[in-house]
């Protein structure tokens, strides 16, 4: 089962980029109890969106399969913290099994079969002395892992899109899309362009600011 929770954002993150972007027009003086949203919307607009990188957000996923986070540790502008196979003892993992397979019996029952072959297989190089650190070797990608995910506005909104999107994979879709409804809730503006339809993320050009 997949969670997603959001461990730090920054504090009053709209209100500091939009301080920091009226510096590169100083601007300071149109500031107002309403100009936050506006501001914000004009930069995502006029595509000013190095100001974005002045705010981020951490979030902790668990669950993901090792599949995941393979795709996800690609994203070099972000900084990851994950579950160690080297010195956390994998003897009794959970595994991600994917719709495709989960929906077909003879599939299904081959993909256990494998995966329970595969912790017997683990456990005994464990009883006989093999390390931690040499056992992982077995392990299949479809073993959940946690990971701890720090990237700031503009990376995430690039995150975002090209993970939520129709050729994205389904497990990386469906945590992105996790992840753009909480930032949705906390900083609505930095991503009021970017809308959920049909279980995809796309970016809507038509709103106005």
């Amino acid at each position: 089962m997949i969670d997603v929770k959001l461990l730090s954002i920054t504090a009053n993150a709209e209100k500091l980029i939009e301080e920091c972007g009226r510096t590169a027009y100083l601007s300071f003086n149109m500031k107002n109890s309403d100009s936050t949203a506006r501001f914000i919307r004009m930069l995502i607009k006029s595509g000013h969106l190095s100001v974005f990188e002045h705010a981020s957000a951490s979030f902790r996923i668990k669950g993901g399969s090792r599949a995941f986070t393979h795709q996800l540790v690609r994203h070099r502008m972000a900084s990851f913290t994950q579950q160690s196979q080297r010195y956390v003892n994998e003897n009794n993992f959970s595994f991600v099994i994917p719709q495709s397979i989960e929906n077909n019996n003879e599939a299904k029952k081959l993909f256990i079969s494998h995966l329970e072959d595969t912790k017997y297989l683990y456990n005994q190089l464990l009883s006989i002395g093999i390390k931690k650190e040499d056992a992982r070797f077995v392990l299949p990608n479809a073993i959940e892992s946690e990971i701890v995910i720090t990237a700031n506005f503009r990376e995430w909104r690039h995150i975002l899109f090209i993970r939520g999107e129709k050729q994205a994979q389904w497990e990386i879709r469906k945590i992105a899309i996790d992840i753009l409804k909480i930032l949705k809730l906390k900083v609505p503006n930095c991503f009021y362009d970017m809308k959920i339809e049909d279980n995809i993320i796309i970016i809507d050009k038509t709103g106005k600011y």
